[in-house]
């Protein structure tokens, strides 16, 4: 699908972006990808990884910005939407600027991306949108919620919005694992909670996520990859075991387990061998079999929840995955 397409992708300077980049130029060999942000110094240096690849551009400019979105998407057929306000303890002192770029500036990229015929938005989600505690979260949520209606809102238009939901992405920035490599070297590790759990997933996952959305969506499904547990202990143990550990109590809009689908969710959820995806509740679309194509309605009363998991990460395979990373995460 992706083959020889033109893709933008807005914040595309973060981890995501420049784990999505290469990746998707190795496999599918766009047309072009336009790395849409702005920040001029982060494009510069990513810039210099593509240097002499043509295929690479890079284009400044805000999701706040309509009229620049509208002149950046001019013969797109593929978005990634990646940009957000994403720090909890910035969007909560800063709650008017995280609603202008996470809420206002949904938005606005719906609005361009059906008057511009792009083809199909993929929209990068977060836990902390399944029944959110924080400022960060309620946006997220509601980000989700417009991408959904978007669909409905393109009315005859062929644009397409769907979103990927997932949980705490190992070795990225801002992440508990180059957090806790950080605080390691003042000789001690702060946990909040050592009752907490993460989900854990690597951006190569993520991208692959995004892949397998934007083939499989018919338009309005939240996609959540099914992925390991760990507790914030283990985490702090993989990560380095000989300095002391010292338990400092949760923060203010922290949860104590992760949740990326809720109880409320479980009518409109749908189980495949490596996902799940919750359908729309806003019209008849999970009653659709070529949305729900051939996945089994869960339980009533499911929830899916970093303690509640099946499925465990253990110290050893952190490691591991760490020593494999350390340049990569080294450099976050």
């Amino acid at each position: 699908m992706l083959q020889n397409s033109t893709i933008l992708i807005t914040g595309g300077t973060g981890s995501f972006g420049n784990t999505f980049v290469p990746m998707t130029l190795a496999k599918y060999n766009p047309k072009k990808i336009i790395i849409y942000s702005r920040d001029e110094m982060k494009q510069w240096n990513m810039a210099k990884k593509f240097q002499g690849d043509d295929r690479v551009r890079f284009f400044i400019g805000d999701v706040r910005d309509k009229d620049r979105l509208m002149r950046a998407l001019d013969g797109v057929d593929y978005v990634v939407h990646a940009a957000a306000t994403k720090i909890v303890p910035t969007a909560e002192y800063n709650p008017f600027e995280c609603i202008k770029t996470n809420v206002h500036g949904a938005m606005n990229l719906i609005d361009a991306c059906i008057d511009k015929s792009v083809k199909r938005l993929v929209a990068l989600s977060t836990d902390k949108a399944c029944k959110p505690v924080n400022l960060y979260g309620a946006t997220k949520l509601c980000s989700d919620k417009i991408f959904v209606a978007g669909n409905s809102y393109s009315g005859g238009k062929s644009t397409k919005f769907a979103v990927v939901r997932y949980g705490n992405v190992m070795g990225s920035r801002g992440s508990v694992i180059p957090f806790f490599m950080e605080t390691a070297k003042s000789g001690k590790l702060t946990i909040t909670d050592k009752r907490m759990t993460r989900f854990m997933i690597s951006l190569e996952q993520g991208v692959e996520l995004v892949w397998h959305a934007f083939d499989d969506m018919e338009g309005g499904e939240i996609y959540v990859k099914k992925i390991p547990s760990m507790n914030i202990c283990d985490i702090a143990k993989a990560v380095n075991d000989k300095v002391e550990h010292v338990e400092i109590g949760i923060r203010p809009g922290e949860k104590l387990h992760e949740a990326m689908i809720s109880q409320e969710d479980a009518f409109y959820t749908y189980e495949y061998p490596e996902h799940f995806k919750i359908l729309p509740q806003i019209c008849e679309y999970n009653t659709i079999e070529k949305m729900i194509k051939g996945g089994k309605r869960v339980a009533e009363g499911f929830s899916y929840t970093s303690d509640n998991n099946t499925e465990w990460m253990s110290i050893p395979q952190l490691q591991k995955w760490i020593e494999d990373n350390k340049e990569k995460v080294g450099n976050i």
